[in-house]
């Protein structure tokens, strides 16, 4: 990637911070007192994320190399992998400022259109492998608690999703959201004139993510697998947080605060950091295993705390060993 757009990437992604820590919704005298409360479990939490995206990197990394050789080392997909949740975080409706990142770093290795098609293949993994912890963890609830109306809400949603992804799997999604962007109001001359010049690549593109699904099974469910293993280990941090407060909680219960609570965040999707919907979410979920409503509240604010850090630690990795670029592409 040329540095002029790393650098509006990054200086993206600093402005976004510096609204983000002077909009903070807490006194920073409280915050700190809550920070020395978690004592050692706060950097416990945050090397736990390091494992978290090395599966992640993993995931995508198996992704790539199920069509051919990289030309990249492992230590650098795990640079764009950080880098690309960091800018996922600060920007509004997600996955605007992280995909093109993560495509536009790729592209001097792979091509354009291997790039293309692992990143969107990725995103479905990774987004699918919500929807399956999600309804994974209304089948724990069944187990643990009293079933209501909401639950069953929720089941139909993510079934109804998830047999979204799969026919995406089945027929590739690319050509399918150029037509959804057809019909955006002030976009669609646009859109169609793309959608036109590049139809080769588009189809390519939509052909390789139906390969993927079609004739190599194995890695499509390794990805998965490992995509939801990360859902189940970032439920750690949940644990961890809450044992500053309690021993009462179980595992379990920390599997569902996690799924009830990113539920309801990504139903805020239009906000950076999910901003309101991620506190709501920890107060609702753990509301509704009957705990107190001060755990949700200081669990969300060490998750935050936890978000800004590594999202400085992206921002910073976005111009750390690119000058190696051209010669590790050669070398190749």
């Amino acid at each position: 990637m040329k540095n002029k757009y790393r650098n509006i990437f990054l200086a993206f992604g600093i402005i976004a911070v510096l609204i983000m820590i002077f909009t903070f919704d807490m006194d920073y005298q409280e915050l700190w007192a809550n920070l020395k409360r978690a004592g050692v479990y706060l950097p416990l939490v945050l090397l736990l994320w390091l494992f978290v995206y090395l599966i992640n990197t993993v995931s995508w990394y198996i992704i790539i190399r199920s069509s051919g050789k990289t030309g990249f080392s492992f230590a650098r997909l795990y640079k764009f992998t950080v880098t690309g949740f960091a800018l996922n975080y600060v920007t509004p409706v997600g996955l605007m400022g992280g995909e093109p990142y993560r495509i536009m770093e790729l592209k001097p290795y792979i091509g354009i259109e291997r790039a293309t098609s692992s990143v969107i293949l990725y995103v479905m993994m990774h987004i699918f492998s919500h929807f399956c912890f999600w309804l994974s963890s209304v089948l724990l609830y069944i187990c643990l608690y009293p079933v209501g109306w909401v639950m069953g809400v929720i089941t139909v949603f993510c079934l109804l999703i998830a047999t979204l992804f799969i026919k995406g799997y089945r027929h590739g999604m690319a050509v399918a959201f150029v037509r959804m962007g057809s019909r955006i109001p002030f976009l669609k001359k646009k859109v169609l004139h793309f959608a036109s010049v590049h139809k080769e690549k588009l189809e390519n593109i939509d052909k390789q993510i139906a390969l993927l699904h079609q004739q190599k099974k194995q890695t499509f469910y390794s990805a998965l697998l490992l995509e939801y293993t990360a859902r189940v280990v970032s439920c750690l941090e949940i644990w961890l947080i809450l044992n500053v407060l309690t021993t009462n909680v179980s595992f379990a219960d920390c599997c569902l605060i996690a799924a009830f609570s990113s539920l309801l965040a990504n139903l805020l999707f239009f906000l950076p950091m999910q901003l309101g919907g991620r506190e709501g979410g920890f107060a609702l979920a753990v509301g509704g295993l009957s705990l107190s409503g001060a755990y949700g509240v200081y669990a969300a604010l060490i998750t935050r705390v936890r978000e800004m850090v590594w999202i400085v630690i992206g921002l910073a990795l976005m111009k750390v060993g690119n000058f190696k670029q051209s010669k590790e592409k050669y070398s190749a």
